[in-house]
């Protein structure tokens, strides 16, 4: 491993060794606004530069102190090893607030316990598993309706195929073209009223006077709010005898028989139907416009799919022989993560990386950061989809007689440290959902690309922070390749 891996800006040598504890270096704002203004104009420009201070950076913006973290071994502590120490806090449940303060992504301690507990059932493997054949039936849809030629835009595109998917999986659904704007209004609302620029904007108005921005947020969620509540009533009207994730929550009871009170069904409701479906699209959509881009990963992944299907749509048998196809989900999101950064509060003073942590300190673990710091990342700004695979080999698929590959698995390197990558967070609180997301994403990537290739029209990504990593309306023109031979 290279030097530049392995040093660390603190003065450790060994990745164990730490100086003594001392306060938080830190990036210097403006009287009463601190870093809200810079943060607001260019949020993933701010953390670039702010890594730059060290691996634990103080900063204050819209009120809040924030520490930035950029250590690996820190990020570990905080979601793993000591996270009992460290809570939500008061600026993620604050941003709790917009979308589902009673959902499982945003809720604490017992509560938060016994709903993980009810809902983990609806994402065991064998769950997954039976969720598989509809994933690659809406792909196959989807591409099928694209004529060759045809200019798409993947970030309108994807968003409406992982939201069909949600809904005919998770809920038994068919969700039609009117519940489905009610959505994805919501979603383009939640993602406004939650950006760095919005807050920033309203860091500089009177508490009293409601932005555009704010009034469209509001208009969105009453009708996403009335939509949630019809559809909850109507499956209580009927048995509600489904195994399906709308049923549990409709019939739902915890062990000591109480049941979700109508907040909490309408909350996880809301938070699968944002969330469950937002941060899948987001990395789908990055993930096929990086794809468009490199003509030598595109037939790479052409070699696998002939290799593995043979033809025909992936079933989930092909999951664990679509190595690259996973290695190009896993770099897309090593890149892209479609959450930046992951808040924790530590319930009393503390110390991360050699560096005190006052109480009261809101911790953002930064993903984008981490990802893609060249300690842990050789040429970390390059679409590398076989830094993946053990060896880092890109030829499986060139062997003589093109038989297929010897071997070849996903494997970090192992002088890595784990929280190098995390786009699905981490410990306790891992995304429940990361099995459902990966297995779509692979199962997508691999139905769509049989049928279609990209080239860019769209020439430059230009992201921007909301809810999730917005990659904004990337265009693509289709060209169709072989049709689907008959099974």
């Amino acid at each position: 491993m290279s030097e530049t891996r392995s040093g660390r800006r603190d003065g450790a040598t060994d990745g164990t060794e730490r100086p003594a504890t001392g306060g938080l270096p830190r990036v210097e704002g403006l009287p009463l606004l601190g870093s809200t203004l810079s943060i607001g104009r260019d949020p993933l420009g701010f953390v670039e530069s702010a890594r730059e201070h060290g691996d634990v950076v103080g900063y204050d913006a819209f009120g809040t102190d924030f520490a930035l973290v950029f250590d690996p071994d820190a990020v570990e502590t905080v979601l793993v090893s000591r996270a009992d120490e460290f809570a939500k806090g008061e600026f993620e449940t604050g941003f709790g607030e917009l979308i589902a303060p009673d959902g499982v992504a945003f809720t604490e301690g017992e509560q938060w316990r016994r709903q993980r507990q009810l809902l983990q059932s609806s994402f065991t493997p064998a769950r997954i598993q039976s969720y598989a054949t509809g994933m690659v039936v809406e792909a196959g849809a989807l591409a099928d309706r694209w004529d060759d030629g045809e200019t798409v835009n993947l970030r309108r595109a994807l968003s409406h195929y992982t939201l069909r998917v949600l809904t005919r999986t998770l809920f038994d659904l068919e969700f039609g073209d009117d519940r489905a704007a009610t959505v994805r209004q919501a979603t383009e609302a939640i993602s406004a009223y939650a950006s760095p620029e919005q807050h920033a904007v309203q860091s500089v108005l009177p508490a009293w006077l409601p932005t555009p921005t704010e009034r469209e947020y509001e208009a969105a969620m009453a009708d996403l709010e009335s939509l949630v509540t019809d559809l909850i009533a109507r499956r209580r009207g009927t048995d509600a005898a489904g195994e399906d994730l709308l049923s549990l929550l409709a019939r739902a009871e915890y062990p000591d028989g109480a049941r979700l009170s109508p907040a909490e069904v309408r909350d996880q409701l809301v938070t699968f139907l944002f969330a469950g479906h937002e941060t899948t699209a987001t990395a789908l959509t990055f993930a096929c416009w990086l794809l468009a881009g490199d003509s030598t990963v595109r037939e790479e992944l052409e070699r696998e799919l002939a290799a593995v299907c043979d033809g025909v749509d992936p079933t989930v048998a092909d999951l664990e022989e679509l190595t690259y196809t996973e290695a190009i989900a896993r770099e897309a999101m090593r890149l892209y993560p479609p959450v930046v950064g992951v808040y924790r509060e530590p319930q009393a003073a503390t110390t991360l990386a050699g560096r005190r942590i006052p109480a009261g300190t809101t911790l953002q673990l930064s993903t984008y950061g981490i990802q893609r710091d060249d300690r842990w990342w050789d040429d970390p700004a390059a679409f590398r989809p076989e830094r993946w695979l053990a060896n880092e080999d890109r030829t499986g698929y060139m062997d003589e007689g093109g038989d297929g590959p010897e071997g070849r698995s996903i494997e970090s390197d192992p002088d890595r440290p784990e929280y190098a990558y995390f786009p699905f967070g981490g410990g306790p609180r891992h995304c429940l959902g990361m099995r459902f997301a990966m297995t779509e994403l692979k199962l997508a990537l691999a139905t769509v690309a049989r049928r279609v290739a990209f080239d860019r029209v769209t020439d430059a990504l230009d992201p921007s922070v909301g809810v999730t990593l917005d990659p904004g309306p990337l265009e693509v023109r289709v060209r169709r390749r072989n049709k689907r031979k008959t099974e």
